[in-house]
């Protein structure tokens, strides 16, 4: 029995040295290929960025190419360890299958992020405004991409959001076009006030010649004629501007007598006398002295 005994424990030992030596050539393999990946990936970083690849998809290519060779060097490391790569693959169909699954807010945001990077409706700097909210780009990643704010707050929101909502750049140029609408009374003079905004955005440096401002008449409304100011400045001037001009137009009317109504009512008072309604009449005895008296805070106690 000690020959039985001998063999068995020399195979039991050639086992485990056998598959100690395949562990320690995947662990090998994996630290060296860690290494590898990360350089292969900044390798091609590089060189789309000396291709003059817009910097988004630079990034998020660089992050689709280190996660597929990492998976490249995990099938690797599992072939040395004698694990079957039919198997594998079919390990990992199931565990993407249950992964989709979970995380399929997070795949549907991945999807967009590459909708994103490939249409490119806006890049990093450009000022959107996306589901009603306005700011600056600052970086569009796999999930999300962060806007900068008017108030400099950091605004997030999902890729998913942003491709099944309308996306409005208002920087696909070097300037914007200020719109200014205005409402006068229908007695005063559209000329003069024409002349007066115009006078206004013409001696303003930072209105742009061209296009040449113009105030035109948008429409007839309820208690005004609404005036459509109009003028070009660079992005960087937009909303000072805007508001500049809102405050020296209304100064420029009120010295001008050109006035700037606001929505009236009118409320016509009716009597029930009777079972009859009299618009006008007296009111009965004693009413009218009811409602002149001052009211005694003491009265009720």
């Amino acid at each position: 029995m000690d020959w039985f005994n001998d063999l068995e424990s020399t195979q039991v030992t050639a086992f485990l040295v056998t598959w100690g030596m395949k562990l320690l050539w995947a662990l090998l393999i994996f630290v060296i290929g860690m290494r590898l990946v990360k350089w292969v990936a900044g390798l091609a970083e590089k060189g789309l960025s000396r291709a003059q690849v817009e910097p988004t998809a630079v990034m998020f290519l660089r992050k689709v190419a280190y996660v597929a060779l990492l998976v490249l060097l995990a099938l690797t490391s599992l072939s040395i360890l004698g694990v079957p790569m039919t198997s594998a693959f079919a390990l990992l169909g199931a565990a993407g299958l249950a992964v989709g699954l979970a995380l399929k807010d997070s795949l549907s945001n991945i999807a967009s992020g590459v909708m994103l990077v490939t249409l490119k409706p806006f890049k990093v700097g450009d000022v959107v405004t996306i589901n009603g909210e306005t700011g600056k780009v600052e970086s569009i990643s796999i999930f999300q991409t962060r806007l900068r704010g008017p108030d400099n707050n950091t605004i997030v929101l999902p890729n998913s959001l942003i491709t099944t909502d309308s996306i409005i750049n208002l920087t696909p140029d070097v300037m914007r076009r200020v719109e200014i609408v205005i409402g006068i009374g229908y007695g005063d003079d559209i000329d003069e006030a024409r002349r007066i905004a115009l006078e206004l955005m013409n001696g303003d440096e930072r209105v742009l010649p061209e296009p040449a401002p113009d105030v035109l008449v948008y429409g007839l409304g309820d208690n005004s004629v609404n005036l459509g100011i109009r003028c070009h400045v660079g992005n960087a001037d937009y909303f000072v501007t805007k508001c500049e001009l809102t405050e020296w137009i209304k100064k420029g009317f009120d010295q001008a007598g050109v006035s700037i109504p606001f929505p009236q009512r009118d409320v016509h008072m009716y009597h029930h006398l009777d079972g009859k309604v009299v618009e006008g009449a007296p009111l009965p005895p004693g009413v009218q002295e009811r409602l002149a008296a001052p009211s005694d805070p003491g009265a009720g106690a």
